[in-house]
């Protein structure tokens, strides 16, 4: 399965203790996420709605959605019709399953007639990395299996291992139109781990768009939010500091947007963090200037997806990136505890 936040984000801790910045402690989240039962009638809201919250499993993990609407029956069906697309995504996209669409494509190197939506996700991707110069690219999966496999033997990978892998990580060398997806080379290896949680909830909220559902949030791995939970608050998350997960580096307003992270504490393969799961296509190695990146977009593929360029750029050409998706906005991290952020991040109290 898909290991949440391993390979794809940093954690975003929505922690209970931050009173009135983070959302789960006011929404009474954390009983949902620990399997305790909510009334089928949802939660009464100051206005008279009713907030109504369902979890489910996609990506290795819970997967929660909630949703404000006057009618409960509405709500929940909307929040069950968004989950289901969830779980769509997982089922396509997941690089642990042999019966999903990437995963005969990893075994194989020629999918035909595939899904619209892996599609459009690898479209997207491509556009990512050729914008990005290969700091984006969906075919760093033999340098995941080799780290994986060293770590498993109790020590990193060679510089020969890793020169191995790298050679079959090359973004231009995977074919991707709407009638067939191949890689050119024996032993490639693609992970849409970077940017299927945040097309997940793409798709979340359309259903929940069509269900007539204006005020909602999302949390699968990377989170989204629309509207607002009750007037005069709108959602909100901490962002988690990636030495203490007990802390909360900075609040940030969902304003109609997507918010993912990435870091080098989520699957460290050192105590130092200088080797994680995060790497460098062009050098097969991990990057070493920061210790997380988190990126608000208008959709959650787009966040999701420039969270792993944030990191392995240096700053002037990150920036230059986002300026590339109008709406963006990062905060960066570096090792020594030095936070920047872009005027378009909005955060709470900034």
């Amino acid at each position: 399965m898909m290991q949440r936040r391993t390979f794809v984000t940093g954690t975003i801790l929505a922690a209970a203790a931050t009173a009135g910045a983070v959302w789960r402690g006011r929404a009474g989240w954390a009983g949902l996420a620990r399997g305790e039962s909510r009334p089928a009638h949802g939660q009464r809201m100051p206005d008279g709605r009713r907030l109504v919250r369902e979890a489910g499993l996609a990506f290795g993990t819970t997967v929660s959605v909630a949703a404000v609407h006057d009618d409960a029956d509405v709500a929940l069906a909307a929040v069950r019709a968004a989950l289901a697309q969830v779980r769509r995504v997982d089922g396509l996209m997941t690089v642990y399953r042999p019966e999903s669409q990437v995963g005969r494509l990893n075994a194989t190197g020629i999918l035909s007639d595939p899904d619209p939506h892996l599609v459009r996700v690898l479209e997207f991707s491509q556009r990512l990395a050729a914008l990005s110069d290969g700091a984006f690219d969906v075919t760093v999966q033999p340098l995941w299996r080799c780290h994986v496999e060293a770590k498993r033997r109790g020590r990193l990978p060679t510089a020969e291992e890793i020169a191995a892998a790298r050679a079959l990580v090359d973004w231009r060398a995977l074919q991707v139109t709407p009638r067939r997806v191949a890689l050119s080379r024996p032993g490639m290896g693609i992970t849409l781990n970077g940017v299927a949680q945040g097309y997940a909830a793409d798709l979340a909220f359309a259903a929940l768009r069509e269900h007539g559902i204006h005020d909602a949030l999302i949390d699968v791995g990377e989170y989204g939010a629309e509207g607002e939970r009750q007037p005069g608050q709108p959602w909100t998350v901490g962002l988690q500091h990636p030495r203490d997960p007990a802390a909360v580096i900075a609040s940030v307003t969902l304003d109609g947007r997507f918010l993912a992270t990435s870091g080098d504490y989520a699957t460290p393969f050192t105590g130092d963090f200088t080797s994680h799961h995060i790497f460098d296509p062009r050098t097969g190695r991990s990057p070493q200037g920061l210790s997380s990146a988190a990126v608000a977009a208008v959709s959650g593929m787009e966040a999701d997806g420039l969270t792993k360029p944030m990191m392995v750029l240096d700053l002037p050409r990150a920036q230059v990136l986002l300026a590339r998706f109008p709406g963006a906005g990062a905060l960066w991290m570096d090792k020594g505890g030095r936070i920047v952020a872009s005027s378009a991040m909005r955060l709470v109290g900034a």
